[in-house]
């Protein structure tokens, strides 16, 4: 009886081992399977994670570019402002220089009707009719 007992025994442990060899088989099958579908993934994942990086490589150039034409706005909405407000003030001397243009225009106007008027008392008249008459001889 022991050596059937120690016969059974062998076959269980033959068993065990079969068993543990084909559990390192599947292992290494799974293993592999799976180094596999990572490096499927990662062949599938590498052009999405390039493509990202461009695309944030994209945004942050358009954002400084954004930047910059803000900026540049800014400077020009200031140099505009502030032509503005010279501007602005630089009326009120443009209409005293004007109304002081037309004075000056308006005496010059005077003196040229004061000399017209000069030439028209300077000139002779014609001899009015009962002039005439009174030296007419016949």
């Amino acid at each position: 009886m022991s050596n059937v007992l120690l016969g059974i025994i062998a076959m269980a442990v033959l068993v065990m081992a079969i068993l543990q060899v084909v559990a390192a088989i599947m292992a290494a099958r799974a293993v592999r399977r799976m180094t596999d579908a990572i490096g499927r993934l990662d062949a599938d994942v590498r052009p999405i994670v390039a493509n990202l990086q461009q695309i944030t490589t994209d945004a942050a150039r358009a954002t400084a570019l954004a930047a910059a034409q803000v900026e540049r706005i800014d400077r020009v909405m200031g140099d505009v402002s502030r032509h503005v407000e010279q501007t602005a003030k630089a009326i009120p001397l443009l209409i005293e220089s004007a109304r002081d243009g037309f004075t000056v225009l308006g005496g010059l106007k005077a003196v040229v009707n004061a000399f017209r008027e000069m030439r028209r008392t300077r000139e002779p008249k014609p001899a009015s009719v009962d002039e005439e008459d009174a030296l007419f001889i016949g």
